[in-house]
């Protein structure tokens, strides 16, 4: 193992999402008053100025004050960021049949891990959001009506068939 902390890299269009909300959405999907047991698996936020820096400071002090609990997740600056191995990049649609219709949009690796729709689906394959969420963007992901079925068909977590 290297001198490195695993992490993920939030690219946003602060005209859709706030700095500010993504904090909210941060701090709520780890425990932040828990000890982190190594530099590898760290709780951190990683700040790229003085204003990021200020606003996650002033969120996690407002944290502590809602909770009355000692918020032990570290505000860092960041000094660089690598990409994971590519067998670690949308691993779980790598091992779906749903990644074939996804090499017709990506033939190149570099291109399918840059994807939006393969990250959102890799997401949908690990039960993350919403069934709501999925049918409203299920059409913008590029599946053929057969991997639409398969995508919202039994078998994987967090999906159902279509709403009738």
């Amino acid at each position: 193992m290297g001198d490195h902390t695993e992490t993920v890299q939030v690219d946003y269009d602060p005209s859709r999402i706030t700095y500010g909300k993504l904090l909210e959405i941060f701090w709520k999907s780890h425990d932040p008053t828990g000890q982190s047991w190594s530099k590898q698996y760290r709780n951190a936020v990683f700040v790229h100025n003085e204003e990021q820096r200020r606003q996650a400071m002033d969120s996690k002090s407002a944290l502590e004050k809602r909770t009355g609990k000692r918020v032990k997740t570290q505000i860092l600056d960041i000094r660089s960021f690598t990409l994971a191995e590519d067998y670690h990049q949308k691993y779980l649609l790598k091992q779906n049949p749903l990644k074939k219709e996804m090499d017709r949009f990506y033939p190149r690796h570099r291109d399918l891990v840059d994807s939006t729709a393969a990250a959102r689906l890799n997401g949908y394959l690990g039960g993350e959001g919403t069934r709501k969420q999925l049918f409203r963007e299920i059409e913008s992901l590029g599946l053929s009506d057969e991997g639409k079925k398969r995508l919202t068909g039994m078998g994987f977590p967090g999906t159902m068939s279509y709403p009738r």
